[in-house]
This record gives C-alpha cells, sequence and structure tokens, in this order.
C-alpha cells in the first residue's frame, strides 16, 4: 500500500464537503481517493478529484449535537448527518479508534442497508488505510466522517421469509430471487425484497465466518462479470459491501464476526435481488493483462463505481475477477 501525504491532502481537501449530493446520491470520492492510494496512484489523486469535483456539496449544516443520552432518537436521521460526524470527531479524539468502533458496529451494523450500503463501504475503506498506513488526524476524521454517515442513514431491514439453504457463495447467490418489479430507487426496492436463501445463519466460529465472508465476496465479484448488466452501478454493492466487512474485521474482536458475515450476506443477497438481470451473458476472459494494467485502465476510465469494484476485484485477485473489473469499463461510462 502506498500511502503518503497526498491521501491525507485529499481527505482534508474532501472533509469540506458533505457525504451527499442532491439529498440522496453518496460522496464517493473518500473511498476512491483512498483505492488509488493503496494501489500506488497517490500521485493522481488530485487530478481524479479535480475531474470529481462537480459532484461534491458543501458539508451540511448542523443541528444540535448528538450526545451519549439521546443518539438513539438521532440514528437514522439523514438530516443529522453534521451532528453525528461531529460526535464521532469528539469520540475519536478521546479514545482510541478500534474501542470507538468497537463499542459502535453493533448498534451500526443492523443498519447498513441505509445509504445503499455506501457508509459501510466508506467505513471499510478508512479501515483500512488506518490498519495498513498508521494513524493521522485526517484518516481519524475520515473514520468519523464514515461513521457519522452510517449512523444518519442507518436503515435495518427485515426479510419476512427465509428459503432453504445451499451450499457454496456462489450457489446462495445464483438461488436468490429476484424482486418482481425492478424499478424505483434503493429505498423502494429494498422495501420489495420479501425472501432470500439461508446461508450464513448457522456459522458460529470465527475463522469459519471470515472464511466466508471472503468466499462471498469472490462469488459477488465473478458474477458482476456475467450479471453487472443488469444495473452497471448498483450491482458493485453486491461485492463491495461484503469486502467493507471483510477489510473491517480484523479491527474487530472475533466475537463480532459471525454477524459480520450475516449482516453482510443480507446486503450482497439483497443487491442481488433488487438488480440482478434474469439471463447472465456468456464469460469473457480478460487476456493477458495485470492486476497493474487493470487498475491503470480503471483510473483513465475515471468512474468511481469503477474503481471501487477494481480494488475489490484485486483484493479477490483471480482472473474472473479482473474479468469484472474490465466489464464495469465496459458497461459504466467514463467520469466526464
Amino acid at each position: 500500500m502506498e500511502i503518503t501525504g497526498i491521501l491525507d491532502e485529499a481527505l482534508e481537501r474532501l472533509h469540506r464537503s458533505g457525504p451527499e449530493r442532491l439529498g440522496r446520491l453518496t460522496n464517493h470520492a473518500p473511498m476512491a481517493v483512498e483505492a488509488l492510494a493503496a494501489h500506488g496512484q497517490a500521485g493522481a489523486v488530485h487530478r481524479w478529484l479535480d475531474r470529481y469535483a462537480r459532484k461534491l456539496e458543501e458539508f451540511p449544516s448542523r443541528v444540535e449535537p448528538v450526545t451519549a443520552a439521546d443518539w438513539r432518537s438521532a440514528l437514522g436521521d439523514p438530516g443529522r448527518a453534521a451532528d453525528w460526524i461531529g460526535y464521532f470527531e469528539r469520540e475519536l479524539a478521546e479514545r482510541p479508534w478500534r474501542e470507538v468502533l468497537t463499542g459502535w458496529w453493533p448498534r451500526l451494523l443492523p443498519g447498513m442497508y441505509g445509504g445503499s450500503t455506501h457508509p459501510v463501504i466508506r467505513v471499510g475503506h478508512a479501515v483500512r488505510t488506518l490498519l495498513f498506513a498508521g494513524t493521522t488526524e485526517p484518516r481519524l476524521t475520515e473514520l468519523a466522517h464514515g461513521l457519522g454517515y452510517w449512523a444518519a442513514r442507518h436503515r435495518p431491514v427485515a426479510v419476512a421469509a427465509a428459503l432453504p439453504g445451499v451450499g457454496s457463495a456462489a450457489a446462495a447467490l445464483d438461488a436468490v430471487p429476484l424482486i418482481a418489479v425492478q424499478d424505483g430507487g434503493f429505498p423502494a426496492r429494498l422495501d420489495r425484497v420479501g425472501a432470500l436463501p439461508v446461508w450464513a445463519a448457522e456459522v458460529a466460529e470465527p475463522g469459519d465466518a471470515y472464511g466466508r465472508l471472503a468466499d462471498l465476496v469472490r462469488a459477488a465479484t465473478h458474477r458482476y462479470a456475467t450479471h453487472g448488466h443488469g444495473e452497471e452501478t448498483m450491482l458493485v454493492h453486491a461485492a463491495t459491501a461484503p469486502n467493507a466487512v471483510l477489510r473491517i474485521l480484523p479491527a474487530l474482536p472475533h466475537t463480532l464476526w459471525p454477524s459480520s458475515l450475516r449482516a453482510a450476506w443480507t446486503a450482497s443477497a439483497a443487491v442481488t435481488a433488487m438488480y440482478a438481470p434474469a439471463v447472465s451473458v456468456p464469460y469473457v476472459p480478460p487476456g493477458a493483462v495485470t492486476p497493474e494494467e487493470v487498475f491503470e485502465r480503471a483510473l483513465s476510465h475515471g468512474d468511481e463505481h469503477v474503481i471501487k469494484l477494481t480494488d475489490t476485484a484485486l483484493d479477490v485477485g483471480d482472473e474472473r475477477a479482473l474479468a469484472a473489473a474490465l466489464r464495469a469499463m465496459e458497461l459504466s461510462a467514463p467520469l466526464g
């Protein structure tokens, strides 16, 4: 991981912006610049940000401080995003970041489906940098922004019916029934998810949970290569949301790993139900390309979801994952 002062500069630049724009669309820049830095492209961070700048909005106004006494009333209120970010900035200034993350993880995990799963993805990028590149003030502030966004967009999901379980992660995703009407935004579609296969409910051992989650990330990434045309942007999250959880697990006590797996499975399966096409396309091998070349192509393409899926594909690290990244570039419009 090539992390330099450039990433910290970019994060400071971005922390003047809010976590969303147009009242509902996520600011992806903090996640994308972290991915660029993590894959040796720190030198391109500010140039990419200049291209993305038109999608940034000013930091939202504060309403009133969130406190330890009244946080429950503010949970899931997007109008309190600034208040939540301020709360976590104070918490992280007073206590070690792993302690704050561990304390809030069981509270936030049931609501990881708000904001189209982007809040947990942002936290995953922040935690990766803290784990592998060390602590700086901008990196702690980035974790505060991610956790605060998550708390503001906190949205649980209740799946009414559990379908019979299946073996592998790939088979489980194939068994997900599609919602009957695939239109509308993420919240409306999520309300229509009525049944999902049981896949991770029986997992109790932390090591098993980690392995199953890694299998899920691999299967969802591979599946994009043949199913991404269902919705080229939203289906990215079937892979990037569970991968965010996988990146966060090493910072959490092992006792929290099984519940994290179950929440990640629900997220990936729900996105699949909401956006996957009924018919796949044939798999196209990526050809003779290296992971570094694929990431350079993603940077040139510029789309934030392409960059993030490619980042996850490189974590998976095999041929089918690279094919998925190239498929995302083919399907998605480049960043203007």
